[in-house]
């Protein structure tokens, strides 16, 4: 299975589950992630819903900063990576 880094989380706002990720690479709904710290598997996912300057988007591209609605709480540092 191989997996490409996404991303990194800069933020997470507890009460309304949200993480916000620097984005690295090529990122859109339906993809299968996994957040990672320090070398451990944390959790994984399907990207369900994101968001952009409080839009939801479909995909989002390097460089960018989404929202994205997460099923666990993550801290800031946490890698993303695409489970492909």
């Amino acid at each position: 299975m191989a997996k490409t880094k996404v991303g990194k989380i800069t933020h997470y706002y507890g009460k309304i589950g949200v993480a916000i990720i620097k984005v690295a690479s090529k990122l859109a709904v339906g993809d299968k992630i996994k957040f990672v710290h320090k070398g451990k598997d944390l959790f994984e996912e399907v990207v369900e819903s994101m968001q952009y300057e409080h839009k939801n988007i479909e995909s989002a591209k390097k460089g960018d900063e989404i929202g994205l609605k997460v099923a666990q709480p993550v801290k800031s540092g946490v890698e993303v990576y695409k489970i492909e």
